[in-house]
Protein backbone atom coordinates (compact mmCIF):
# COMPACT_ATOMS: atom_id res chain seq x y z
CA UNK A 1 0.00 0.00 0.00
CA UNK A 2 1.21 3.50 -0.84
CA UNK A 3 1.04 6.28 1.74
CA UNK A 4 1.22 9.99 1.02
CA UNK A 5 1.45 11.89 4.31
CA UNK A 6 1.90 15.64 4.12
CA UNK A 7 1.32 18.90 5.96
CA UNK A 8 -0.08 22.17 4.68
CA UNK A 9 2.47 24.76 5.81
CA UNK A 10 3.45 22.64 8.82
CA UNK A 11 6.32 20.22 9.29
CA UNK A 12 5.39 16.64 10.08
CA UNK A 13 8.10 14.50 11.55
CA UNK A 14 9.11 10.91 10.91
CA UNK A 15 7.52 9.76 14.19
CA UNK A 16 4.09 11.08 13.14
CA UNK A 17 4.40 9.45 9.73
CA UNK A 18 5.26 6.12 11.34
CA UNK A 19 2.32 6.48 13.74
CA UNK A 20 -0.07 7.22 10.85
CA UNK A 21 1.14 4.23 8.79
CA UNK A 22 0.92 1.86 11.76
CA UNK A 23 -2.56 2.95 12.86
CA UNK A 24 -4.05 3.06 9.35
CA UNK A 25 -2.59 -0.34 8.48
CA UNK A 26 -4.15 -1.82 11.61
CA UNK A 27 -7.60 -0.34 10.89
CA UNK A 28 -7.56 -1.30 7.21
CA UNK A 29 -6.38 -4.85 7.81
CA UNK A 30 -9.47 -5.47 9.98
CA UNK A 31 -12.02 -4.28 7.46
CA UNK A 32 -10.82 -3.48 3.99
CA UNK A 33 -8.92 -6.42 2.58
CA UNK A 34 -6.56 -4.79 0.08
CA UNK A 35 -6.33 -0.99 0.32
CA UNK A 36 -4.28 0.49 -2.51
CA UNK A 37 -3.31 3.98 -1.35
CA UNK A 38 -3.83 6.43 1.49
CA UNK A 39 -3.55 10.21 1.53
CA UNK A 40 -3.27 11.95 4.89
CA UNK A 41 -3.03 15.76 5.06
CA UNK A 42 -2.42 17.73 8.24
CA UNK A 43 -3.13 21.45 8.54
CA UNK A 44 -3.35 24.05 11.30
CA UNK A 45 -5.84 26.86 11.75
CA UNK A 46 -5.14 29.13 14.73
CA UNK A 47 -4.68 26.73 17.67
CA UNK A 48 -6.43 23.74 16.08
CA UNK A 49 -4.90 20.95 14.00
CA UNK A 50 -6.92 19.23 11.31
CA UNK A 51 -6.29 15.82 9.74
CA UNK A 52 -7.99 14.63 6.56
CA UNK A 53 -7.48 10.98 5.61
CA UNK A 54 -8.57 9.46 2.29
CA UNK A 55 -8.09 5.74 1.57
CA UNK A 56 -8.71 4.12 -1.82
CA UNK A 57 -9.80 0.49 -1.49
CA UNK A 58 -9.18 -2.26 -4.04
CA UNK A 59 -12.96 -2.57 -4.50
CA UNK A 60 -12.90 0.91 -6.05
CA UNK A 61 -14.54 2.59 -3.09
CA UNK A 62 -12.99 5.48 -1.19
CA UNK A 63 -13.16 6.03 2.57
CA UNK A 64 -12.67 9.56 3.89
CA UNK A 65 -12.58 11.00 7.40
CA UNK A 66 -11.59 14.30 9.04
CA UNK A 67 -10.60 14.99 12.62
CA UNK A 68 -9.74 18.16 14.55
CA UNK A 69 -8.00 18.68 17.88
CA UNK A 70 -5.58 21.01 19.65
CA UNK A 71 -2.75 18.47 19.21
CA UNK A 72 -1.66 16.93 15.91
CA UNK A 73 -1.68 13.30 17.13
CA UNK A 74 -5.15 13.76 18.63
CA UNK A 75 -6.39 15.18 15.30
CA UNK A 76 -5.16 12.05 13.50
CA UNK A 77 -6.67 9.80 16.19
CA UNK A 78 -10.06 11.54 15.78
CA UNK A 79 -9.85 11.05 12.01
CA UNK A 80 -8.85 7.38 12.30
CA UNK A 81 -11.68 6.70 14.79
CA UNK A 82 -14.19 8.06 12.27
CA UNK A 83 -12.70 5.95 9.48
CA UNK A 84 -12.73 2.87 11.74
CA UNK A 85 -16.41 3.46 12.52
CA UNK A 86 -17.31 3.92 8.83
CA UNK A 87 -15.49 0.79 7.73
CA UNK A 88 -16.88 -1.26 10.62
CA UNK A 89 -20.41 -0.16 9.67
CA UNK A 90 -19.89 -1.24 6.06
CA UNK A 91 -17.60 -4.25 6.59
CA UNK A 92 -20.12 -6.90 5.51
CA UNK A 93 -21.27 -4.88 2.52
CA UNK A 94 -17.69 -4.12 1.47
CA UNK A 95 -16.79 -7.81 1.52
CA UNK A 96 -20.05 -8.85 -0.20
CA UNK A 97 -19.60 -6.34 -3.04
CA UNK A 98 -15.97 -7.31 -3.46
CA UNK A 99 -16.86 -11.02 -3.83
CA UNK A 100 -19.47 -10.31 -6.52
CA UNK A 101 -17.16 -8.02 -8.48
CA UNK A 102 -14.69 -9.85 -10.73
CA UNK A 103 -13.06 -6.64 -12.02
CA UNK A 104 -12.10 -3.50 -10.07
CA UNK A 105 -14.47 -0.53 -10.32
CA UNK A 106 -14.08 1.21 -13.67
CA UNK A 107 -13.30 4.93 -13.43
CA UNK A 108 -13.94 7.55 -16.12
CA UNK A 109 -12.27 10.96 -16.29
CA UNK A 110 -14.38 14.10 -15.91
CA UNK A 111 -13.91 17.81 -15.31
CA UNK A 112 -14.68 19.29 -11.91
CA UNK A 113 -15.07 23.04 -11.36
CA UNK A 114 -15.43 25.25 -8.31
CA UNK A 115 -17.39 28.42 -9.01
CA UNK A 116 -17.00 31.66 -7.07
CA UNK A 117 -19.65 32.16 -4.40
CA UNK A 118 -21.28 35.58 -4.34
CA UNK A 119 -23.66 37.29 -1.93
CA UNK A 120 -27.27 37.46 -3.10
CA UNK A 121 -28.19 40.92 -4.37
CA UNK A 122 -29.78 42.43 -7.47
CA UNK A 123 -26.37 43.28 -8.88
CA UNK A 124 -24.95 39.77 -8.48
CA UNK A 125 -28.14 38.08 -9.73
CA UNK A 126 -27.63 39.78 -13.07
CA UNK A 127 -23.95 38.77 -13.02
CA UNK A 128 -24.55 35.15 -11.91
CA UNK A 129 -24.54 33.94 -15.50
CA UNK A 130 -20.88 35.01 -15.68
CA UNK A 131 -19.70 33.20 -12.53
CA UNK A 132 -15.94 33.06 -12.14
CA UNK A 133 -14.27 29.63 -12.14
CA UNK A 134 -11.98 29.52 -9.09
CA UNK A 135 -10.53 26.03 -9.58
CA UNK A 136 -10.54 23.55 -12.43
CA UNK A 137 -9.62 19.94 -11.61
CA UNK A 138 -9.95 16.44 -12.95
CA UNK A 139 -12.07 13.91 -11.08
CA UNK A 140 -13.00 10.28 -11.58
CA UNK A 141 -16.54 8.96 -12.12
CA UNK A 142 -16.85 5.38 -10.84
CA UNK A 143 -18.95 2.72 -12.56
CA UNK A 144 -21.08 1.31 -9.70
CA UNK A 145 -24.42 -0.24 -8.87
CA UNK A 146 -26.90 2.06 -7.11
CA UNK A 147 -26.31 0.24 -3.80
CA UNK A 148 -22.55 0.64 -4.12
CA UNK A 149 -22.98 4.33 -4.97
CA UNK A 150 -25.06 4.93 -1.84
CA UNK A 151 -22.46 3.07 0.25
CA UNK A 152 -19.62 5.10 -1.35
CA UNK A 153 -21.45 8.35 -0.62
CA UNK A 154 -21.98 7.31 3.01
CA UNK A 155 -18.38 6.15 3.51
CA UNK A 156 -16.92 9.34 2.09
CA UNK A 157 -19.43 11.56 4.00
CA UNK A 158 -20.23 13.33 0.75
CA UNK A 159 -23.59 15.05 0.21
CA UNK A 160 -23.75 13.89 -3.43
CA UNK A 161 -22.12 11.30 -5.71
CA UNK A 162 -22.12 11.22 -9.51
CA UNK A 163 -21.58 7.73 -10.94
CA UNK A 164 -21.99 5.63 -14.08
CA UNK A 165 -24.76 3.07 -13.51
CA UNK A 166 -23.36 -0.42 -14.19
CA UNK A 167 -26.71 -1.66 -15.47
CA UNK A 168 -27.22 0.73 -18.37
CA UNK A 169 -23.94 2.75 -18.42
CA UNK A 170 -25.81 6.05 -17.98
CA UNK A 171 -24.73 8.84 -15.64
CA UNK A 172 -26.71 8.82 -12.35
CA UNK A 173 -26.63 10.86 -9.12
CA UNK A 174 -27.35 9.89 -5.52
CA UNK A 175 -27.64 12.60 -2.88
CA UNK A 176 -28.62 13.21 0.74
CA UNK A 177 -32.03 14.87 0.90
CA UNK A 178 -32.98 17.54 3.46
CA UNK A 179 -35.36 15.04 5.10
CA UNK A 180 -32.44 12.63 5.75
CA UNK A 181 -33.37 10.14 3.02
CA UNK A 182 -31.27 9.34 -0.04
CA UNK A 183 -32.35 10.65 -3.46
CA UNK A 184 -31.45 8.92 -6.74
CA UNK A 185 -31.51 10.68 -10.10
CA UNK A 186 -31.57 8.44 -13.18
CA UNK A 187 -32.06 10.66 -16.26
CA UNK A 188 -32.68 7.83 -18.75
CA UNK A 189 -35.34 8.68 -21.28
CA UNK A 190 -38.07 6.08 -21.70
CA UNK A 191 -39.10 4.74 -25.06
Amino acid sequence: MRYQISGKQIDIGEALQTHVKTELSEILSKYAGRPTEAYVVFSKSAHEFSCEAVVHLSTGLTAQATGKATEIYAAFDASSEKMDKQLRRYKRRLKDHHKERSQPVELSDAGSYILESREESEETEQDSVNAMIVAEMETKIPSLSVGEAVMQMEISSAPVLVFRNEKHKGINVVYRRDDGNIGWIDPRTSG
